[in-house]
């Protein structure tokens, strides 16, 4: 079995909203599963540090506040109650916050352009999806470092279409082969809806960027309603830039994405000891109060439009400075702004998977599985850059996509928890092995519970013992991800969009679209 098509984990169970943070069992292997669901159990942070960190933005917001807003941004905040002081900067009182926070939109769907891809967030699940803009591409056979380009965005997109554990696809590298902006944010977005059909998440350089890439948008939904009423892509807008001022080409963005339907991830990416306090707490709160920040912006524009907070603080190593991705602090960062979000009742949206490894080797594998498996035992809604990661945000890469698809696998089973049903308890089987039966649970009798469905399949290359494992070549992970990667790539050519609509969209846009159609899977006749 290659691990491009392992059988998927099942998806955790929604989360009752009226069970307390470690009580009951969480639904189980076929059983009947417990009474009550439970919340997310682990949590770096308690009930108390949780209103103090909550406290502590709010005093940054209304004394610090945020420096250089553009004049719409000043407009719209202060129309809406916020003070725009001698000093030039905003500040928000925290009636204005709490009134925010009891308006902000909740329980939205990111959609797919193929409705079984729909995510319903807050639902109880945790999704996983890539994302970043790393500037080479990780040749795995060559163990050598190339700048990516536009055919890499598409390339990625259409592995990921196929990968059961990637729940949505969010442009994880830069178009280093194209220059001009403009062509730059339609081509990233062009080669990301037409690689998969799962949501998608891409970003614009300038305001102006966007009106074009919504009538992009418009044509492949059918319609400006239609998307409206369906967005399937949400724009990764790094309103901030940290500590505590605005991004003015950003925040033109944001305004135009709101206006345009586009569902917005409120973008905070400050790394400890250089743009956020030394403290992993200190920066937890920055980060808090910069997406809260964001988050008045957007309802002030438009009252409940859908917005994720994403808090994303980066660790990085004391003294040095280098990003620390992948590691211990990292996973409690991640961890700690998912329960600020559960916290507010909000959309959580932040990062882990981001190895420092160059690879996809060992140390790879232990912090992604760290940091991803600790942001899903937090509850948090949506992780980004969880697959296909490098070199602390630099490298991605193709077979790292198929192999992490197997870690997060393994992820979504430790979220799953143990079912304490009746029948998982096993007593009769126990009874009748122990004072009837063989003495052993080999055939699987009467009163067992069937045994498959309470692991999750990560294929048979790791389950051969040493002598079938030399029988078969001594087949290794990262090979069969090579062979996977070339499989995929021979084969799966997306068709979601009909050919009829992309013959629009290139007769409209022209040369501005550069992914050639032969690189789709057609004929250039």
């Amino acid at each position: 079995m290659t691990l491009a098509k392992m059988v998927p984990a099942r998806r955790p169970a929604p989360i009752d909203p009226e069970a307390q943070p470690g009580s009951g069992g969480a639904p189980g292997e076929g059983g009947s599963g417990s009474a009550g669901h439970r919340r997310p159990g682990y949590g770096p942070l308690g009930q108390d540090d949780l209103e103090r960190i909550h406290q502590s933005a709010l005093t940054v917001l209304e004394t610090v506040g945020f420096a250089n807003p553009i004049p719409s941004c000043v407009e719209v905040l202060t129309r809406a109650g916020a003070v725009h002081g001698q000093d030039r900067r905003i500040r928000f009182p925290r009636a204005l916050v709490a009134d925010t926070l009891a308006r902000a939109g909740r329980h939205f769907t990111l959609h797919g352009q193929d409705p079984r891809h729909d995510m319903i967030v807050q639902d109880g699940h945790v999704r996983y999806g890539t994302a970043g803009l790393a500037v080479h591409l990780v040749d795995a056979e060559t163990r050598s470092y190339r700048e990516s380009q536009l055919r890499d965005i598409y390339d990625a997109a259409r592995i990921v279409e196929g990968l059961d554990n990637i729940h949505f696809f969010q442009r994880p590298m830069a178009a280093r082969d194209i220059a001009d902006p403009l062509e730059l944010d339609l081509n990233t977005l062009y080669a990301c809806v037409m690689g998969t059909s799962k949501h998608i998440g891409t970003s614009f350089t300038v305001r102006e960027n966007v009106r074009p890439a919504l009538e992009m948008l418009y044509a492949l939904a059918g319609g400006e309603a239609k998307f409206r009423a369906r967005p399937f892509v949400s724009s990764s807008t790094p309103f901030v830039v940290s500590p505590m001022k605005f991004a003015e080409d950003a925040c033109g963005v944001l305004e135009e994405c709101v206006k345009g339907g586009i569902p917005i991830l409120l973008l905070s990416t400050a790394q400890t000891g250089t743009t956020a306090p030394a403290s992993l707490v200190g920066a937890v709160v920055q980060a808090v109060a910069e997406v809260l920040a964001g988050l008045v912006y957007v309802n002030a524009l438009k009252p409940g439009h859908p917005a994720m907070l994403g808090t994303w603080p980066f660790a990085s190593h004391p003294g040095s400075g280098i990003m620390a991705g992948g590691s211990a602090e990292q996973a409690l960062l991640t961890a700690a702004c998912a329960q600020m979000a559960r916290f507010y009742d909000l959309p959580g949206a932040s990062a882990a998977g981001m190895t420092g490894s160059k690879q996809p080797d060992f140390q790879s594998g232990y912090e992604k599985g760290i940091t991803n498996v600790l942001a899903g035992l937090s509850g948090l809604d949506l992780v980004y850059e969880a697959a296909g990661m490098h070199a602390s945000l630099l490298g991605f890469c193709l077979e790292s996509l198929i192999i992490d698809d197997a870690v997060l696998g393994h992820c979504l089973r430790c979220q799953r928890g143990l079912d304490a049903s009746e029948a998982a308890r096993s007593v009769d089987a126990i009874a009748a092995t122990c004072m009837n039966g063989p003495g052993h649970y080999l055939d699987n009798g009467p009163g067992s519970p069937a045994p498959a469905a309470a692991y999750f399949d990560a294929g048979a290359i790791e389950r051969l013992s040493p002598k079938q494992w030399c029988e078969a070549g001594k087949p290794d992970m990262l090979h069969q991800a090579i062979d996977a990667r070339k499989k995929i790539l021979a084969e799966r050519f997306p068709r979601h969009v009909a050919k009829a609509v992309d013959d629009r969209l290139r007769a409209r846009f022209g040369d501005l679209i550069r992914l050639p159609r032969s690189a789709m899977g057609y004929s250039e006749r």
